[in-house]
C-alpha cells in the first residue's frame, strides 16, 4: 500500500490514542483511579475496554494466519478465546470482585495470608504479561515493515513508548477510555474491508475453498521478499528471478516492484526483467530483496515447514493441514489453555476489579461475550479467502499480514489503498490496547509490591514493565502470534485457573498447596514455552507436548494442588478462610453488613 497512507494512519491512531489518554489524566485524582479507575465503569464500557485489551495480534492478525496456513482446525483459537469468559462468568468473575483486592497477588495473599504466594503470584503474573506483550510488539513491527518497508525494530519502539507515556499519564482510567475507543476502532477496521472481500469473491464466481487442488497462483504474479526465506517446491516450475536464489545472483538486484501492495510476501501482476530459472521440485532458499515471478496456474509453494494441503484437507478437521503434527491432541490442548487460561490473564482479571460490583461484573461478562462473537466471525474470513487472493502469503510465510494486504488485492484503486490504511489502523490499535493493558497489569503488581502502591511508583513500574518485552520483541524473531500468545495462555491456565478455581470454590486449598502448584504448573508450563521459542516447531510427540503444553500441565497443577492442600490442611486457619467465603460469595448488600464475630462459623 501507499507507505505515505500507511503512516497517515498509524498517526492517526497513535494521536487519538494519546489525546484520550491525555483526557483520562484529567480524570484520574486518588491512587485507586490509576489502579482500578475508581471501581466506576459501567458494564458497556468496561465491556468495550475489555474486548479492546483482549482483540490483540493474535486476534486481529494471528487468527487469520493460522486458519490460512493451517485450516479449519485453527478455529480452535477464537472458540476459546470467546468460550473462555462463559467460564469466567460461572466460576470466576463476581467472587473475583467482591474480594476487594486490586491484583491477582493480592488475590492470592487475601485469601491465603501468605507472603510466599503473593510473590510467586507477582512472578507469574509479569511472566504472562510479557509473554503475551512480545508478540504485540513484533506484529507492530511486522505492520510497520508491511506497510512502509521499515525495519521491524521501529514498530516494537512506536507502540511500546505510545503505551508506556499513555499507562505513566492517567493509569487504569486513561487506559479504560483508550482501550474502549480502540475496540470499536478494531471492529469498523475489519468488518468493512470484509464487505468488499465478499463481493470480491463473489464477482470472481466464488471460487470453490474445498477443491482437492492445492493453492495456485491465479494470474502471473510477483512475489517480493524482504527477508531471506526457504521453501518448499511440490513440482517443477519455470519462474522469473531477479535477485539471490540458491547462492546465484539472477538479473541484478530486485527493487520495490509493482504492484497493488508493498512489503514483504505481496504479490501483483507480472512485470520487469528477470531471468528465467527452472525451480526444480524440493528446497530452495531466497535472499532479501529478491522477487520471483510464477505464471498463472503454479502450484504456490510453500515455507519450509509449511507443508501443501488441498482445500479438502485445509476444510477437513483434525487432518494435520499445513504440517500439523498429531493434530487431535493440539486442537483438545488449545481449547484448554484457552477456555482456562482466560481466567489467569492479569490485564483481564484487573478489569473486574473496576466494576461498581458483582452483579456489574456479570453483566460485563455477558456483553464481552455478544462483542467478542461479533468479531471473531471476521479473521476466520480472512484466513479462508486469503488463500484465494493472496496464496503467495504461503510461499513467505507471512500469513500473519493476510488481514493487511487482502484489502488492496481485491479492490483496485484508491478504495483499495484506503481500505488497506483502515485495516492497518485496527492492526495497530490491537497493538496500543492490548499492551496498554498487560503494561498496567504489570505496574500495578510491580509498584504494590516495590513501590509501596503509591501513583508516582505506579508511573516508575511502567517503564520497568515495558523495557524487557521491548528488548525481547526486537532481539528475536519469535513464532507466529497466534502461536506465541496461545503459550501465555498456557501458562496462565496452569497457574492461576487452579489458584483461582480452588481459591474461590474450596475451603481446604491451604497456602503450601497452593505454592507448590503455581510453581509446578506454571513453572512447567513456562519452560515449554521457552523450549518451544528457542527450538521452533518441530515434529513428534514430544514438540506436540512442549508446543501445546496445556493438556498435561493443567491437570497436574490441579492435581498438586489439591493433594498438597490435603496434606498440609493442619495449616488452614477457619475463622481467616470463613470470612474470605462470605465476603466473596455473599451479595453486596449482605457482604457489607457486620462481619461475623471472632470464633463464628459461617452457616453450613
Amino acid at each position: 500500500m501507499n507507505p505515505a497512507l500507511g503512516l497517515a494512519a498509524l498517526a492517526v491512531v497513535l494521536a487519538a490514542t494519546v489525546a484520550i489518554g491525555v483526557y483520562g489524566l484529567r480524570l484520574s485524582r486518588a491512587t485507586s483511579d490509576f489502579y482500578v479507575a475508581s471501581r466506576e465503569v459501567s458494564p458497556l464500557w468496561n465491556a468495550s475496554a475489555i474486548g479492546g485489551e483482549y482483540l490483540s495480534a493474535a486476534s486481529f492478525l494471528g487468527v487469520a494466519g493460522l486458519v490460512m496456513a493451517y485450516g479449519v482446525d485453527m478455529l480452535a483459537y477464537p472458540v476459546g478465546y470467546t468460550a473462555g469468559y462463559l467460564v469466567l462468568l460461572l466460576l470466576v468473575a463476581a467472587p473475583l470482585r467482591r474480594s476487594g483486592a486490586y491484583t491477582l497477588p493480592d488475590f492470592a495473599e487475601e485469601r491465603l495470608g501468605s507472603v510466599a504466594v503473593r510473590r510467586v503470584a507477582g512472578v507469574l503474573v509479569v511472566v504472562i504479561a510479557w509473554l503475551y506483550l512480545v508478540p504485540q510488539l513484533q506484529g507492530a513491527g511486522l505492520t510497520l515493515q508491511t506497510v512502509t518497508g521499515a525495519p521491524r525494530w521501529t514498530g516494537a519502539v512506536v507502540v511500546a513508548v505510545a503505551v508506556t507515556a499513555v499507562a505513566a499519564a492517567g493509569g487504569m482510567r486513561s487506559v479504560t477510555l483508550v482501550q474502549a475507543f480502540h475496540f470499536w476502532l478494531k471492529l469498523t477496521a475489519i468488518a468493512v474491508p470484509a464487505v468488499f472481500l465478499v463481493l470480491a469473491w463473489r464477482s470472481a464466481g466464488a471460487p470453490a475453498l474445498t477443491g482437492p487442488d492445492v493453492p495456485r497462483f491465479t494470474h502471473s504474479t510477483v512475489v517480493r521478499l524482504d527477508d531471506r526465506v526457504r521453501f518448499d517446491v511440490g513440482s517443477p516450475v519455470r519462474v522469473t528471478v531477479r535477485g539471490g536464489l540458491d547462492g546465484t545472483a539472477y538479473g541484478g538486484t530486485s527493487g520495490s516492484g509493482s504492484g497493488p501492495a508493498g512489503g514483504n510476501g505481496s504479490g501483483g501482476p507480472a512485470g520487469g526483467s528477470g531471468t528465467p530459472v527452472l525451480l526444480t521440485k524440493g528446497r530452495h532458499t531466497a535472499e532479501p530483496g529478491t522477487s520471483l515471478t510464477f505464471p498463472a496456474g503454479a502450484a504456490v509453494p510453500h515455507r519450509d515447514g509449511l507443508k501443501p494441503a488441498t482445500g479438502a484437507a485445509w476444510a477437513n478437521p483434525l487432518s494435520g493441514a499445513g504440517g500439523r503434527s498429531h493434530p487431535l491432541y493440539a486442537v483438545y490442548s488449545i481449547l484448554l489453555a484457552t477456555f482456562l487460561g482466560t481466567m489467569g490473564l492479569p490485564h483481564v482479571l484487573v478489569r473486574f476489579y473496576t466494576n461498581p460490583d458483582g452483579r456489574a461484573a456479570r453483566r460485563t461478562t455477558l456483553l464481552v461475550l455478544v462483542l467478542l462473537s461479533v468479531f471473531y466471525l471476521l479473521p476466520t474470513l480472512y484466513g479462508a479467502l486469503g488463500r484465494v487472493f493472496a496464496p503467495q502469503l504461503l510461499l513467505t510465510g507471512q500469513t500473519d499480514t493476510a488481514v493487511l494486504v487482502l484489502p488492496q488485492l481485491t479492490e483496485a484503486g484508491g478504495a483499495g489503498r484506503l481500505l488497506a490504511a483502515l485495516a492497518t489502523a485496527g492492526a495497530f490499535a490491537a497493538f496500543v490496547s492490548t499492551a496498554s493493558g498487560l503494561t498496567v497489569s504489570v505496574a500495578g503488581v510491580l509498584s504494590q509490591d516495590l513501590m509501596h502502591g503509591s501513583a508516582r511508583g505506579f508511573r516508575w513500574a511502567t517503564l520497568l514493565a515495558g523495557g524487557p518485552p521491548l528488548v525481547m520483541a526486537t532481539a528475536t524473531a519469535g513464532l507466529p502470534v497466534a502461536d506465541a500468545i496461545g503459550l501465555a495462555f498456557a501458562v496462565a491456565a496452569s497457574s492461576f485457573c487452579p489458584l483461582l478455581v480452588l481459591g474461590i470454590w474450596w475451603r481446604g486449598l491451604t497456602d503450601a498447596g497452593a505454592l507448590l502448584g503455581l510453581v509446578t504448573g506454571g513453572g512447567l508450563a513456562a519452560c515449554a514455552v521457552v523450549l518451544t521459542s528457542v527450538r521452533g516447531a518441530a515434529g513428534g510427540w514430544s514438540a506436540a507436548l512442549l508446543e501445546q503444553p496445556a493438556a498435561w500441565t493443567v491437570p497436574l497443577a490441579f492435581a498438586v494442588m489439591i493433594a498438597a492442600s490435603l496434606l498440609t490442611r493442619h495449616r488452614l486457619s477457619p475463622d481467616a478462610v470463613d470470612r474470605v467465603m462470605l465476603r466473596m460469595h455473599l451479595p453486596e448488600e449482605v457482604g457489607s453488613l457486620p462481619q461475623p464475630r471472632p470464633g463464628a462459623r459461617s452457616p453450613g
